[in-house]
């Protein structure tokens, strides 16, 4: 994996005057067999910039100046740089600690979760979300509630079904999967395969593939579907998708978390032969105060998709369960 610098103020510059991220007024897409644009290829979003924005940055739209800035000091670069740093043969035996850091976390070279901010429309972005104005995610004082007590939950190894869809290999973590489709620490590619009727949009991260119908209706209420019931038309050139009817399970598997009323509508419309404008909206006042909208740039990559072998589920979740119920049985003989 080649992890690469952040862009410097004078590179950013020039880049932006011609960059393909800039939407280009009278592009002419790519077209199917029947006339469509042509959505097909692999795709990524892997980018610095996330769903809502930090709490140190109070604009949507950054400078290229203070986007370099921040870009220079984010943590996955700066580990990213000392990682990339020869080792020193002669260096001494490390200090002797009480208790060794925590084992298991990713370096550098396992991770790429993008090296610079976003850029929607020529802008660089401080989050996707446009709306609220200020890039938060407005949750509902009842979901926040529930969301706390769902923390407490998960830290109890009673049962699978306590732990959450990502450790359960059941879906990708972080929002990847959507909708709306999030950007995550690593594998943020899309491979879409585009027929008349369908569009498949297959997720690396971590194996979900999802099935759009093109120009039909929702499905009859039955089995929800783990990632929601999705359907598009054609505005023009933009293929528009609503979802509807997720599955309960999904409902509560964040970052965004849906009610049985939830609508979400996707946007995508291809500006340039490198890149896909993504719009997406969320309609859910059970669990939100106010809609949410944003926007993203899709880029075209010429690397492959490769299955991401998920074995938490696999191999953690049997070792959890049964070092609880280990535990519970010595409870037990030490009580008799």
């Amino acid at each position: 994996m080649i992890h690469r610098l952040p862009l410097t103020v004078g590179l950013f510059l020039l880049t932006m005057c011609c960059s393909p991220l800039i939407a280009q007024q009278d592009y002419d897409p790519p077209r199917t067999a029947d006339g469509k644009p042509d959505f097909s290829g692999v795709w990524s979003n892997a980018s610095l910039t996330r769903l809502s924005r930090p709490g140190n940055i109070d604009t949507l739209v950054l400078s290229p100046e203070t986007a370099a800035e921040l870009s220079g000091k984010h943590f996955h670069n700066v580990r990213a740089a000392k990682d990339l740093l020869p080792s020193d043969p002669d260096r001494t035996a490390p200090d002797v600690v009480k208790s060794l850091p925590p084992v298991g976390n990713y370096n550098a070279g396992w991770v790429d979760p993008g090296t610079d901010y976003g850029v929607v429309n020529g802008e660089i972005r401080s989050s996707w979300l446009i709306e609220p104005a200020d890039g938060k995610v407005p949750y509902a004082p009842a979901l926040r509630e529930w969301l706390g007590s769902r923390r407490a939950l998960r830290t109890t190894p009673d049962d699978p079904e306590t732990m959450s869809l990502g450790e359960r290999c059941m879906l990708g973590f972080g929002g990847t999967v959507g909708p709306p489709m999030l950007n995550v620490l690593y594998n943020n590619y899309y491979r879409i395969v585009q027929t008349a009727d369908h569009l498949s949009i297959l997720v690396e991260m971590v194996h979900d593939a999802r099935i759009i119908k093109i120009d039909q209706a929702h499905a009859e209420p039955g089995a929800p579907l783990w990632l929601g019931d999705s359907i598009a038309r054609w505005e023009g050139d933009t293929l528009v998708v609503e979802t509807t009817d997720f599955h309960p399970g999904r409902g509560i598997y964040g970052p965004l978390y849906y009610s049985n009323d939830a609508v979400v509508e996707e946007r995508l419309t291809r500006t340039s032969d490198t890149v896909i404008h993504y719009e997406f909206s969320i309609q859910d006042a059970t669990n939100y105060t106010a809609p949410m909208r944003g926007e993203m740039s899709f880029t075209a990559v010429s690397d492959k998709v490769y299955e991401y072998a998920c074995h938490e589920g696999n191999y953690a979740m049997p070792g959890i369960l049964k070092g609880a119920r280990l535990e519970e049985a010595a409870l037990e003989s030490s009580e008799r």
